[in-house]
């Protein structure tokens, strides 16, 4: 089978109207709110050093920040001011996907938008200006009728570089909740689907080249006052935006939304889920890649309907709850505190996921190391990976009061990435997942945590407070409470772990609902 027979084109051109509208409408509307703010700003302080030097530093300062941490930071700080909003006028909004991810992607286009406009317009000849207003003109109908036009080249080429911007950006909006091209390419880096991350970047490339492209056609269209062109572009960009809208009006208004997080099982579950939802004749949707607070806060918030979560992980992060505590009992005292929060814990799926440390057994055996206490002893001389976020978790300051672990060297890496590390010898220790099948696959071995510095991990269903008692949802997922023992979603796992059509978390969970069956 050739490359571009792979079935997995299919499935992701399957995806595209969703992926690409959803992309184009934030992108649009957060170049349409940049452009409403910078450009009134840029004429306000074109002739005011003071004010000019101000409003070019903070734009500028905007771009040094990582798209993504940019991102990050508003869903936390709109989801105060939606409490607060709440609390005070009775009215409260989502502070999820859509409208930090504009507000964001907002800020990025100012830049070259107020460079380009103020740049412009005082590359004027002043002797233009002198003559404007030597034939009676006034401020705005010099500025109207002599500098914009002068200008706009130049301001044109601003908006063209911010809409390449913004429209490359808003592929990181998807770990906040923003569906868009973005989720090609973090799915396909989970899952090592390189169909996904080469066809969600190729369509973000292109979109990127179709806009630019559309814009200068009415740039040179107002230039050279050739009126065709400028309809020519106008109408491209229409055609563009209402093909784009044309899914999301067709779609059905009572969609079940399920939450995923950023590792390969958890889209294999989301997708298990989503099939058997459809299955009980319901519509369903799915929010991949989220980050651990971003997805729980959206499920208390009504933005998902359902996801899977890790009772420790909950425990630790999301409550901050110290100490260890005995299964049931942890499970009984997160289903009291989640209840509090309106939030359903439906039920465990009958496998537990939790963080251990892993090495290849060869070394381990090499060593003398089969415990967490063992490693501690050659740590020093040794290095570790973990996930982006294990390192500021309280697992790994728990294991290291518990053991005294200090590595020569601690490494971020993806996930999936992190097994291969360690397996080629490139890291000598990664924090794995205990119900990962890249363990067996890579012949790796997890160490034993004695003094259980780590919490148990069962995975669980949660239902947001909207879906609480419905009962067409509860009856949809019913059957795979209890079902998912570890050795099942292990070997789950290790499919998902291929490159071929058969390794997609689709179909992946397809064969797992098959076992769960028998």
């Amino acid at each position: 089978m050739s490359f571009f027979s792979d079935p997995r084109w299919h499935e992701a051109l399957g995806h595209l109207p969703d992926y690409l509208g959803s992309h184009v409408r934030v992108s649009l509307a957060a170049l349409l709110l940049g452009l409403a703010v910078s450009l009134p700003l840029a004429l306000m302080a074109r002739n005011r050093p003071v004010p000019r030097g101000a409003l070019l530093g903070f734009a500028s300062i905007v771009q040094t920040v990582p798209g993504l941490a940019l991102l990050a930071l508003f869903y936390p700080l709109l989801l105060a001011l939606a409490a607060m909003s709440m609390t005070w006028f009775g009215i409260s909004f989502s502070a999820f996907g859509f409208l930090p991810a504009v507000l964001a992607l907002a800020l990025y286009s100012m830049l070259p938008v107020l460079r380009n406009t103020i740049t412009g317009l005082q590359g004027i000849d002043p002797a233009l200006t002198e003559a404007a207003q030597g034939v009676g003109m006034t401020p705005r109908q010099s500025l109207t009728m002599v500098e914009l036009p002068l200008a706009l080249p130049v301001i044109m080429a601003g908006i063209r570089t911010a809409a390449v911007w913004v429209i490359g950006t808003a592929t990181l909006s998807t770990p906040i909740g923003q569906t868009s091209l973005g989720n090609y390419i973090f799915a396909g880096l989970q899952t090592q689907n390189w169909v996904f991350v080469l066809f969600g970047c190729a369509a973000a490339a292109i979109l990127a080249l179709v806009v630019d492209q559309l814009l200068a056609l009415i740039e040179a269209g107002l230039r050279l006052r050739r009126r065709l062109r400028v309809a020519i572009g106008a109408i491209g960009i229409v055609v563009l935006v209402a093909a784009t809208l044309l899914p999301s009006l067709l779609r059905a208004q009572s969609t079940y939304v399920v939450g995923a997080k950023t590792f390969t099982e958890q889209y294999v579950l989301a997708a298990l889920i989503s099939q058997r939802l459809q299955a009980a004749g319901l519509t369903a949707t799915t929010r991949q890649g989220l980050g651990s607070s971003v997805i729980f806060e959206a499920l208390a918030n009504n933005d998902i309907d359902v996801y899977v979560d890790y009772s420790g992980t909950l425990w630790t992060n999301q409550f901050h709850e110290p100490g260890i505590k005995p299964r049931r009992e942890l499970l009984d005292d997160l289903k009291a505190t989640l209840a509090q929060q309106h939030i359903t814990l439906l039920g465990e799926l009958g496998f537990e996921n939790a963080y251990a440390l892993v090495m290849p057994r060869q070394r381990a055996e090499a060593l003398n190391i089969h415990s967490i206490a063992d490693l501690a002893a050659h740590a020093g001389a040794l290095s570790i990976a973990g996930d982006y976020e294990f390192f500021s978790r309280p697992e790994w300051a728990a294991l290291q009061k518990a053991y005294g672990l200090h590595f020569r060297q601690q490494r971020q890496m993806q996930p999936d990435f992190m097994y291969a590390a360690v397996a080629s010898g490139e890291v000598d220790v990664i924090a794995g997942y205990t119900s990962d099948g890249l363990i067996a696959k890579y012949g790796l071995t997890v160490l034993d945590d004695p003094k259980h510095a780590i919490p148990p991990y069962d995975a669980i269903v949660l239902l947001s407070p909207r879906r609480a008692n419905d009962p067409k949802l509860r009856t949809a997922l019913q059957p795979l409470l209890g079902k998912v023992d570890i050795a099942t979603m292990r070997e789950a796992n290790l499919r998902a772990s291929g490159n071929d059509a058969e390794s997609s978390p689709p179909a992946v969970a397809r064969w797992l609902w098959a076992k769960v069956r028998q």
